[in-house]
């Protein structure tokens, strides 16, 4: 990932059969697709540097201290909603929602719109996939022409009314063009919901299966950001990216052509016996956590990585700190994707079912 000799690949660039480059012309020429350029991770340098350094110069530290805050906020109030209830599915009531309300805060997306965020990035999240069914890519591509439709005009208003969104700032600053901003908000959009959804969902099984581990976090809260780097690389959001060679190239004994694509298998590095001891083993006190790549590496590391990590902490702590008898209440059930990891439902008892003591009638005088 770091090395120049590879490079981005999108399909365009990709060896395919002429049918598969026949239905890849005529799917809708201009949708915001997370994998057609100008999406950032299709995309080489010179041109990624253009498209990705308008929105890193962003990320102000000052903007970071107000999403940490409103990471708080959101977590606080999504938590005051569930604490009524005995029971919940932890994934549609928390994991999704809480990075959803921060990428809407991101684009300046008003919250009556927020749950389109949600509705596009699941439908969305198969395109990244290997082998999607036909309805699935037919909902992925509809769900991406909305999208397309909503961030142009999102950019029409930021640009005739600046606001202090991250994403405004990127429109007012930029001088990137309305199809480069529209996909810019998609990816930013698809990167950084599906993947803090599926660690958020990650961490609350781990953890639920771990009590050990779950006891040395309540007993040090400190722990917390390095039990997330302990997630991210035992359930890597990410299992798996592409890159192209440049150039041939001999590697681990096996030649490459200029062209070929070589698939890397996130998950399978994040769990290499040569780089981590009992790499099988969940560990929070881990000492080399942090050097997972589910984040990637080089020129397309995870433009969000550092927000991830911020909401893993804040999010997990308040849930478990809100709920100390949180409990799984079935089986979790996994997406049944092969790139993107994660659980689709998480059913969970809140606290104790508390019973009423039987009532006893008073005695009936004979």
């Amino acid at each position: 990932m770091r090395d120049k000799r590879f490079g981005a690949t999108n399909p365009s660039n990709m060896s395919v059969p002429a049918p598969i480059r026949w239905a890849l012309a005529r799917t809708g020429e201009g949708l915001p697709n997370p994998t057609d350029p100008p999406a950032l991770i299709v995309m080489d340098p010179p041109e990624h540097t253009r498209l990705r350094r308008p929105v890193t110069s962003a990320f102000t530290p000052h903007a970071m201290a107000d999403l940490t805050d409103r990471i708080i906020e959101v977590s606080g109030q999504l938590l005051d909603e569930l604490e009524p209830h005995s029971h919940a599915e932890l994934i549609g009531d928390f994991a999704a929602r809480l990075p959803v309300a921060i990428i809407a805060h991101i684009l300046g997306v008003p919250p009556r719109d927020s749950h389109k965020i949600l509705e596009w990035g699941n439908s969305g999240a198969p395109l990244f996939d290997i082998g999607v069914n036909r309805n699935g890519y037919r909902r992925g591509i509809e769900g991406l022409g909305e999208a397309r439709e909503y961030f142009g005009r999102l950019v029409d208003r930021l640009r005739s009314e600046p606001d202090s969104s991250i994403f405004g700032q990127v429109v007012t600053t930029s001088d990137l063009t309305r199809h480069e901003l529209t996909a810019t908000a998609s990816i930013i959009m698809g990167a950084g919901f599906e993947t803090t959804m599926n660690m958020l969902g990650s961490g609350i099984v781990l953890l639920l299966r771990h009590p050990e581990q779950l006891a040395m976090l309540r007993a040090d809260p400190e722990l917390w950001p390095n039990a997330v780097e302990e997630i991210l690389r035992i359930e890597s959001p990410a299992q798996m990216t592409m890159r192209r060679a440049h150039e041939d190239i001999e590697l681990a004994g096996h030649r490459m052509q200029a062209g070929e694509i070589v698939m890397l298998l996130l998950g399978g590095a994040n769990r290499d016996p040569a780089r981590f001891d009992n790499p099988d083993s969940f560990d929070i006190t881990r000492e080399r956590a942090r050097e997972h790549v589910a984040f990637g590496q080089g020129i397309h590391t995870c433009l969000g990585a550092r927000l991830a990590r911020i909401e893993g902490a804040i999010g997990l702590r308040m849930l478990f700190e809100r709920f100390p008898d949180l409990a799984l209440d079935g089986e979790p059930e996994l997406r049944g994707l092969a790139v993107l990891r994660g659980f689709d439902r998480i059913p969970v008892q809140l606290s104790p079912i508390r019973t009423c003591p039987m009532s006893i009638s008073p005695t009936r005088s004979r």
